[in-house]
């Protein structure tokens, strides 16, 4: 009977003699790994992005960048064996994207020869939900997930539950539990075969079966060329028959090759300088994706939300206070030399529509000013003037009536005053300020319909600024990727 193999190979040992304390500062001693992961991962996001059009486009998925992210997703594998996703070696991981036969965690994936170009478009989001779904569990997060909670927590995981356990028998008689080390191997394989599936690196998708053991009993040996797998193969694993309890065969010795004919294709050597490069070149590639997205939203809001006065603003947000004014919290304006660069903000314009409608008053002042008139005044503060209701989310402070009108005080930058809506205009000035909006006549409530805009000139020019920049550090950024990722040829 022929048995199906599955191209994605997850092996593990079981140290025999483990330390009974060590685990209880792993996390400490991996935390070098942790650091450089995170880096790797960034490089791993990038350009699995970049696989996906070339899977996209091609039908292919580049060799150096599958290698590349084959070894991150091992080096990973290695990290979570040692540390807290199965405590199950004492050996410190090694800091490699290879493949290390010595070393007690093995993970090899097929290099496929063709992708489906149409499966890329949904395999890694939608086809994989009920996986996902599944891997929560083992990794924590599951409860919310299944409860339907609001707030997505992560937690203690089936298999961190089961580590945890293996930990405590550990401690106490010096052993692993071996029913608890195959289960957890089952797990961690079930994980690191939905990960393989969601990086687009097969489009066979993972089996809802959980093989236990150290040596996977799902998948046959792999190639051991680069040109096949991309990884090198620990010897001595073979293809697990239908029988996984028996014990493994070492594979056979490949045929030798005839006189003459050129050496099989070495694995892609990955030194720190070509990885380094990797990572810097998808970091660039982040930040300069960022950039074009901020510049190309600056010339967009420059030319489509700006008004026939030159304007950019505001919706219009409804302000509701019980007492005898609504006031802006303080607006800090400072400008690198003596005055704020009239480039940057040029111009404020405040509109404020009464409602019922009746005269209202709206003004701008120093904040100190704006304190001592209110002093003892019931009014109210803007704190988040757009909560997405339409209404500005209001605090009150308690008081009485003030002592005068508000268009009897002299001490307002900008002001204006009357029947329907009024406007105002103010030419910025360093400085703190805030805006008060009144009835007229400093009666209570206050309900108004308020609108901000400001002038801001150089905001096209930043747009391009942006934009350009962003586009110079993408090609960059190519240009580092193209030259570390390209395969080096023999020497």
């Amino acid at each position: 009977m022929s048995t199906h193999s599955y191209p994605v190979r997850v092996d593990a040992s079981l140290q025999e003699r483990l330390s009974r304390w060590l685990w209880l500062v792993k996390w400490l001693l991996a935390f070098p790994h942790y650091v450089v992961l995170f880096f790797l991962w960034i490089a791993f996001a990038v350009l699995s992005v970049v696989a996906f059009f070339a899977i996209l486009f091609t039908g292919r998925y580049p060799q150096s960048l599958f290698d590349f992210n084959v070894g991150v997703l091992r080096w990973s594998w290695r990290v979570a064996y040692y540390a807290y996703d199965g405590l199950a070696t004492d050996r410190y991981p090694p800091f490699s994207l290879h493949e290390r036969p010595d070393y007690p965690a093995h993970l090899e994936i097929e290099h496929p020869d063709h992708l489906s170009r149409g499966l890329v478009l949904v395999k890694w989001w939608l086809l994989a939900i009920p996986h996902y779904l599944v891997v929560a569990i083992f990794l924590g997060g599951g409860w919310s997930v299944a409860s339907g909670g609001d707030d997505v927590q992560s937690g203690v995981g089936l298999i961190g539950l089961l580590v945890l356990v293996a930990a405590v028998v550990l401690l106490f008689t010096g052993r692993y539990p071996r029913p608890v080390f195959d289960l957890v191997l089952g797990l961690d394989r079930w994980v690191l075969r939905v990960a393989a599936y969601a990086a687009l690196m097969t489009d066979e998708y993972p089996p809802f079966r959980l093989d236990q053991g150290g040596t996977d009993p799902g998948t046959a040996v792999l190639a051991s060329t680069a040109g096949a797998t991309g990884t090198l193969t620990e010897p001595g694993l073979a293809k697990a028959g239908t029988d996984t309890s028996a014990p493994v065969a070492p594979p056979a010795a490949p045929p030798a090759a005839p006189p003459g004919a050129p050496p099989p294709p070495a694995p892609g050597t990955w030194s720190a300088g070509r990885i380094t490069a990797v990572v810097v070149g998808s970091f660039l590639g982040l930040v300069s994706l960022g950039l074009v997205i901020a510049g190309g939203t600056a010339l967009v809001v420059d030319s489509a939300l700006r008004d026939d006065d030159g304007y950019l603003t505001s919706s219009l947000v409804e302000v509701d206070s019980p007492g005898h004014a609504v006031v802006s919290e303080s607006v800090e304006l400072r400008g690198a030399g003596a005055v704020l660069p009239e480039r940057w903000l040029d111009k404020v314009r405040v509109e404020a529509t009464a409602r019922p409608a009746r005269s209202v008053f709206v003004g701008i002042a120093p904040t100190a000013d704006v304190d001592a008139y209110l002093e003892g005044v019931a009014h109210s503060v803007v704190q988040d003037p757009g909560d997405g209701s339409g209404r500005a989310d209001m605090r009150d402070v308690p008081g009485g009536a003030p002592p005068t009108a508000p268009g009897a005080q002299s001490f307002w930058a900008a002001s204006a005053t009357g029947d329907g809506t009024q406007a105002l205009t103010w030419d910025v000035e360093q400085g703190d300020w805030t805006i008060v909006v009144m009835d007229a006549d400093a009666g209570s409530p206050v309900v108004a319909d308020v609108s901000v805009g400001a002038t801001v000139p150089v905001l096209d020019n930043v747009g391009v600024a942006l934009l350009l920049s962003g586009l110079g550090l993408g090609v960059v950024s190519v240009v580092v990727l193209v030259l570390a990722l390209r395969r080096r040829p023999e020497a």
